[in-house]
């Protein structure tokens, strides 16, 4: 792929100044797919349409034959827009020739947004709640004391940032739904009103258990995002603090520390005394759980060998390669591990090489 200097002139400028693995990940959303997708060059939107169900790498000279001679300039600006964005990406075959093929993911997610269409995954809350929803004045006063020099993660802003240009303005959305949404997206949400607890209703003991004094399904709704609920009653809400659920806020990009911020500041009054407010032995178990779930990565993959040549093992390596889901190769023994995500596409090479 050409080294492409981006300078970030508007926000699809910092998106395409990415690092690629972090640019891949923002595509694992169809929103962030339609809002890339909205931002490219009338030509550039062309292609991708004309793409969209084309799983092969296309050959650079041939797409250049898409357009007269005149409209050369106008091809290439959206060929290296495509690049930058890593909606298409660079192959090349064993005689050099350019191809372009699209991006797995942006692929599949807008394959599946053409055929179902978009909505919001949201759902209306309750009068309770919209209720007491910040005027679009307190928010707009919020958003300049917030969104500057955060030093959050840019793929977690961008993607919050984009997704969240698909809502309107002052509405109030649950949470039931927001797994999507990473950690600065839940923090800023809680800070906003629209999901933060009554002031004083948890209460977390030595045993890992949790118990909020509230009538409220929302805050239910938001104790799920690390706990584990068992019941619920009319003023009570019971459940525990688990390995599994904790694995599921980290998943979702919440952190550790967030989640003992959050317990210590909604504690109830009559814990609120206490050195330390949430038990010491339930906090560091929050940090080692986190410790570990970041030591090891976990990733489905398939082995391929026993091929009938040198030469076949070759091309699958490069293929596997260029379109970045090879894992492990092994030359010596013809061996190569393959993210599992991709072993689809992986047998479709295989078999028209044969």
């Amino acid at each position: 792929m050409p080294q492409v200097m981006v300078v970030a002139r508007n926000f699809m400028d910092m998106v395409a100044a990415l690092p690629a693995a972090k640019l891949d990940m923002l595509y694992d959303s169809a929103f962030i797919c339609e809002a890339v997708l909205r931002s490219f060059p009338p030509l550039a939107k062309k292609y991708v349409i004309q793409m969209l169900y084309v799983s092969a790498p296309m050959p650079a000279a041939a797409m250049q034959e898409w357009v007269l001679d005149e409209y050369a300039s106008k091809h290439k600006v959206a060929i290296d827009r495509l690049l930058q964005l890593r909606v298409f990406v660079e192959v090349r075959d064993r005689r050099k020739e350019v191809s372009y093929k699209m991006n797995n993911k942006f692929q599949a997610n807008m394959q599946k947004y053409l055929v179902s269409g978009g909505c919001l995954p949201r759902e209306p809350l309750p009068i309770s709640v919209t209720g007491r929803l910040p005027t679009l004045v307190e928010l707009e006063n919020y958003a300049l004391d917030q969104w500057e020099e955060r030093g959050v993660d840019p793929t977690d802003l961008i993607s919050f940032l984009l997704e969240l240009s698909f809502h309107t303005q002052g509405a109030a959305y649950s949470l039931s739904t927001l797994t999507e949404v990473q950690r600065v997206a839940i923090m800023d949400l809680m800070e906003l009103g629209l999901v933060k607890l009554q002031q004083g209703i948890v209460v977390v003991e030595t045993n890992f258990r949790l118990y909020a004094y509230s009538a409220s399904k929302l805050h239910c709704e938001i104790l799920r995002l690390f706990s584990r609920v068992e019941y619920q009653l009319p003023n009570l809400i019971v459940g525990a603090i688990t390995k599994e659920s904790l694995y599921g806020a980290f998943d979702n990009g919440i952190t550790a520390e967030q989640i003992i911020s959050f317990l210590q500041q909604n504690a109830h009054p009559r814990v609120i005394d206490k050195i330390p407010i949430v038990p010491e032995n339930v906090t560091d178990q929050i940090r080692l759980w986190e410790n570990d779930r970041n030591r090891v990565e976990m990733v489905l993959s398939h082995v391929y060998e026993d091929f009938p040549s040198k030469d076949m093992f070759e091309q699958c390596c490069d293929h596997a390669r260029d379109n970045g889901y090879l894992l492990w190769e092994d030359a010596k023994k013809m061996r190569l591990i393959v993210n599992a995500e991709f072993h689809q596409e992986m047998r479709e090479f295989l078999r028209r090489q044969r």
